[in-house]
């Protein structure tokens, strides 16, 4: 009897070891990569309501609290900037979507000459980095806005028609491998009953992709609300900054920059990612994946 107790006993043991071997080290690493993670966000998040207002003095977390840096932040051109990365972001967003959108359905569903070809055009395109072409979008807007200064140089609107061109390869390509796992029979279906192309498009494949919608405006929205290169050629004068170039403005003087208005800047600039993140987040992990089982 105490021998099979024994065995017993090394059994659950050699289970135990089985189990930190299989599963137990990836909560381990997961709570480190949680705290890896969370530390600059708690960083910031205290430098923010440090009332010293430098980066050296919020070692120790939290270890004052004060509201004035949000206060003087909404006294300042922080809010215009945020309204200008809203105007900017969501246009883009919503542009990218539908160009994308149609040319992904153009692709997928249509047989024409050239279709392979543009499909290539556009991923060889992609593979140049952008920071090669920061030099002739430049040019490009000068010239352009002395034919429509509306689109020129300062311009929000020249800004959008760039971030426009530069996503719809990629987009392209994430949307025409989703569009893809929809069969052909759903069209053919409302073809037999009528539908015009467009009411196919409209009213039945873009209800059927929204997972994919979500996600490329989400990326779409994320990027273009977060870039800094491409928005600090394009806008020069300060009431038209977007807030990667305010914040940057700010922090442009290491020894008299005021950090604790950076870091309060920073924290109610993230707050619309984190927001849209939470409320798009039962389309991300089907939108990403779902387009790679057909296609």
């Amino acid at each position: 009897m105490a021998r099979k107790l024994a065995n017993g006993d090394n059994d659950t043991r050699l289970r135990g070891k089985r189990w930190w071997a299989q599963v137990g080290w990836k909560h381990i690493f997961a709570l480190l990569m949680i705290v890896y993670c969370l530390f600059p966000i708690l960083y910031v998040i205290s430098a923010s309501v440090n009332p010293g207002g430098t980066l050296t003095g919020s070692n120790r977390l939290f270890q004052a609290f004060t509201g004035q840096h949000y206060a003087d932040l909404f006294a300042s051109q922080f809010p215009r900037w945020l309204l200008n990365s809203f105007y900017v972001s969501g246009v883009t967003a919503v542009g990218t979507v539908l160009m994308a959108a149609a040319a992904a359905y153009a692709f997928s569903r249509f047989r024409f000459k050239g279709r392979r070809g543009g499909l290539t055009a556009l991923l060889i395109v992609q593979m140049f980095p952008q920071m090669l072409a920061f030099i002739a979008i430049f040019l490009l807007a000068l010239a352009l806005g002395e034919i429509f200064p509306g689109l020129g140089i300062g311009s929000h609107l020249q800004l959008i028609a760039i971030y426009l061109g530069g996503a719809l390869g990629a987009n392209t390509f994430l949307m025409y491998g989703f569009f893809n796992t929809i069969p052909m029979d759903i069209d053919e279906a409302a073809k037999i009953d009528g539908a015009s192309h467009a009411q196919i498009f409209w009213g039945i494949i873009m209800r059927l992709v929204t997972p994919i919608l979500a996600v490329v405006g989400l990326l779409s929205f994320v990027s273009s609300y977060g870039d800094f290169i491409l928005a600090r050629i394009i806008l020069p004068r300060t009431e038209d900054y977007t807030l990667a170039v305010g914040l940057y403005v700010w922090g442009s003087d290491e020894r008299n920059a005021p950090w604790g208005l950076f870091a309060a800047g920073a924290v109610v600039a993230a707050i619309p990612i984190v927001l849209l993140f939470m409320y798009l987040q039962k389309y991300i992990v089907s939108g990403l994946t779902a387009g790679g089982v057909k296609g």
